[in-house]
């Protein structure tokens, strides 16, 4: 039991002791020290919460254990290129067919980086008001470190259900492990915090860009309320949410040349280039194995051949989700040519860059198209709001970005199925669609009649003549994620 502690002690101790950089978007040093001795001015404050921000890019470009894997992957809206002649890179096969354990790397990098923000924010808020510097500057940093917290516990209690409320930074012994806490303890701790955040945080036209606003803070905020069916408090708090604006082309959404946009909420930030701060979502998401003039074929640039396994790659299912006129549908899915045969690719993450593996994309949070709809549905699960829900949902689904009509259906149930189905092509591939599953208590009979779609036709599925997915898969739908037992090896409590 002690040697388990102390393992624990030195794992939190050396996340924190990453450092931070003067820039927004630098990583941070690997031997800055974290301690009272440490934080004495306005800008070691400002480096630490920078770091704190970091894990982030991880969180959502790491390879194939990305939050795609959890949040795409996992559901009817995306799946994998078997390929027989490499079967070393496999883990997310087992997350996209209900095999996975809790052994996988995935689940494993959304919890070990999840806790690296809350160590670091933890050790932000002891400190901060020990020492004396202005005070604007002060609550923002604040503000971005609740926000940070509040949203890395969202994240761990949507994917894993309990898991440990750590809220002070770790000082001694007694508080390196702790036991697992209730769903209802760590939501009410996710409230309080994006409530201050809200409290503190700027607004988007005076927050530096690529920071969390107050506009954040209350997305967050409402999309809790929303999980918790808590509609009066989620529309109260959602309408709120103001001075954003549909972009007019849905393109631009994810053009890095219009990085947050006036629909941006919240977005991962990203730069290509040397420094270490690129994406490469599109090269994880290509069909493989594929030649490197069919990659250039693409990207226009010098490029590699690539031959493990294809991730992310947009079901029949989702292709045939889209209304025949919707132009969301070409911003969204392109087709490419991977060892001479045709395959859908996302398309929303393919934009010009000069480097082979290196990306310009950053990864939309929350948008507020989305906010549209969750107002929408918050209000449609109203008594007597019905018509006000339908008036929301045409903000998005008849934007002039989408070339589509009204939609005109009536009624509670009609109106909640055309809001779920409007989230699933409006937010396609940006990790909502297996969250959607799950709080609309669908999952399980969605993905047993998709599992049967799969089996009953493998090579629909992308599939090689002959081979199909496991007989196993898609039987035991479960809604969570197991504690990773790397964690689980460390702790006395699971």
């Amino acid at each position: 039991m002690n040697m388990k502690t102390n393992s624990i002690l030195f794992v939190i101790i050396m996340i924190f002791l990453s450092g931070c950089g003067d820039n927004f978007l630098e990583i941070p040093s690997k031997t800055s020290l974290s301690s009272t001795v440490y934080f004495k001015t306005q800008n070691d404050f400002q480096q630490a919460i920078n770091g704190a921000y970091v894990p982030l890019r991880t969180i959502y470009n790491n390879g194939i254990n990305g939050a795609w894997a959890m949040g795409e992957l996992r559901s009817d809206n995306t799946t994998y290129k078997y390929n027989p002649s490499d079967r070393g890179s496999i883990s997310s096969e087992y997350i996209n067919d209900f095999l996975n354990d809790a052994t996988n790397p995935a689940p494993a990098s959304k919890w070990a980086n999840n806790y690296s923000i809350i160590s670091r924010v933890n050790q932000i808020l002891d400190l901060i008001d020990g020492v004396d510097f202005d005070e604007i500057s002060k609550n923002n940093i604040k503000g971005q470190a609740y926000f940070l917290r509040a949203f890395a516990y969202f994240d761990l209690v949507q994917y894993f259900g309990e898991v440990p409320l750590h809220l002070k930074p770790t000082k001694s012994m007694a508080d390196v492990a702790l036991p697992l806490s209730s769903v209802e303890d760590i939501y009410a701790q996710i409230i309080s915090d994006a409530k201050q955040a809200e409290s503190l945080l700027p607004d988007k036209t005076t927050q530096e860009k690529g920071r969390v606003t107050t506009g954040s803070a209350k997305a967050l905020l409402g999309n809790v309320y929303i999980i918790l069916k808590r509609w009066t408090d989620a529309e109260t708090i959602l309408k709120t949410i103001t001075g954003y604006s549909l972009m007019s082309d849905y393109n631009d959404v994810f053009d890095p040349a219009y990085k947050n946009n006036s629909e941006s909420i919240f977005e991962i930030q990203y730069k290509q280039g040397t420094e270490g701060f690129h994406s490469y979502f599109f090269y994880t998401f290509l069909v493989q194995p594929i030649t490197a003039a069919e990659v250039s074929a693409i990207t226009g640039i010098e490029e590699v051949a690539r031959t493990i396994e294809g991730y992310n790659i947009p079901t029949p299912d989702i292709i045939s989700a889209y209304e025949t006129d919707d132009l969301r549908k070409d911003a969204s899915i392109g087709y490419l040519t991977a060892s001479g045969e045709i395959y859908p690719y996302i398309k929303k993450y393919a934009h010009a860059h000069t480097l082979t593996g290196n990306t310009d994309d950053n990864w939309p949070v929350y948008r507020y198209a989305e906010i549209l709809l969750f107002i929408a549905e918050a209000l449609n699960e109203q008594t007597g709001k019905q018509d006000e829900a339908l008036a929301y949902l045409n903000m998005v689904h008849a934007h002039p970005r989408t070339g589509l009509s009204p939609i005109t259906v009536s009624g509670q149930a009609a109106i909640r199925e055309a809001i779920i189905q409007e989230r699933r092509v409006e937010l396609a591939f940006e990790n909502k669609r297996w969250l959607d599953l799950v709080r609309t208590n669908t999952a399980e009979s969605v993905m047993k009649a998709y599992g049967e779609r799969v089996k009953a036709n493998p090579q629909a599925y992308y599939f090689p003549e002959g081979i199909s997915v496991s007989p196993s898969a898609f039987i035991n739908i479960e809604l969570l994620f197991p504690i990773p037992s790397d964690q689980a090896a460390l702790s006395p409590y699971f």
